[in-house]
């Protein structure tokens, strides 16, 4: 038994592996073909694979996997009968999948062509307009808790890490949005004391501790919401929107100045040119730099 398994592996090895690659050797159009075949079905299998793995298709998925095992197994061993049944099962298991996935298949079938298509593909929009998308949220955010008198303290990653202060938080890891951002400083809930950190396009964590600006020349009347805005905004590049719970004023915090009791205009121009356009500015600077210093290493 263990040398005819051994054997057909081998047999299938050299008449299906071997043979193959020998074949497209000698024509490389076909082995190119072949790469780009194989690398199309992984890239596939990757992303259904990602997909489906927090959802209850996951589970399914790995029944079906496991079915399909035994019933290679089945013949191996020649288990004739459970073969015979296995075999017949994964005969009738298309149809089954087809009734079992069928509003997953039809939702594909639906996204073909539209954005949700591109970013199953990995293809998402591209970063400048995912930052503007964003601060159009926060600022939607900030109006809100304004008109409300919600304090409020949202920190934005820029250049500099501040992995230190998301990890002093609660971890939250999702997309930005105005409706989330407002749940988390309602007072009187778990998160509302602290700020929120943004990094990378998404709320990273709440409650996060921050360092408090001490500053003789600060005015007094501030309250710790903008001493701890002004504290990381001194300490890295950070930019943070605070808005006053006495008052409901929005104020923005960056390269240690307070910018106090700004309008939604000016608060988005502020982010956007902070944000988007300077940020754009610097990885231009950048790239022209190492550009620079590569032509400069070649001559010499």
């Amino acid at each position: 038994m263990k040398e005819d398994i051994i054997t057909g592996i081998s047999d299938f090895y050299q008449t299906n592996i071997i043979a193959r690659i020998m074949q497209m050797w000698e024509h490389p159009l076909d082995l190119i073909l072949f790469i780009i075949d194989i690398a199309i079905v992984v890239f596939l299998i990757y992303k259904i694979l990602k997909l489906t793995k927090d959802s209850r298709a996951w589970q399914v998925l790995k029944g079906i996997v496991l079915l399909l095992v035994i019933t290679w197994l089945s013949e191996v061993f020649k288990l004739t009968i459970l073969h015979a049944i296995l075999d017949r099962v994964v005969s009738w298991g298309v149809l089954a999948l087809i009734i079992i996935f069928q509003p997953e298949i039809r939702r594909a079938l639906e996204q073909l062509g539209t954005n949700k298509l591109k970013r199953f593909l990995g293809f998402d929009e591209d970063i400048e307009t995912k930052n503007k998308e964003n601060i159009y949220k926060i600022v939607i955010a900030a109006e809100e808790m304004s008109k409300r008198q919600i304090g409020a303290l949202i920190v934005i990653e820029r250049e500099i890490g501040i992995k230190d202060i998301i990890d002093t938080g609660i971890i939250i890891d999702a997309e930005v949005s105005p409706q989330l951002l407002t749940n988390i400083f309602v007072p009187r809930t778990p998160l509302h004391d602290g700020a929120v950190v943004i990094s990378n396009n998404r709320i990273k964590a709440a409650a996060c501790m921050l360092p408090l600006a001490s500053d003789q020349d600060i005015a007094k009347e501030l309250g710790t919401r903008h001493r701890a805005g002004i504290g990381i905004s001194k300490e890295s590049d950070a930019i943070a929107v605070i808005v006053s719970e006495e008052t409901g004023k929005i104020s923005i915090a960056k390269d240690g100045t307070l910018i106090a009791d700004v309008n939604e205009e000016t608060l988005k121009k502020i982010l956007i040119n902070n944000i988007v356009i300077n940020r754009n500015h610097e990885n231009i600077k950048k790239a022209n730099n190492i550009f620079g210093k590569i032509k400069k290493d070649k001559k010499g």
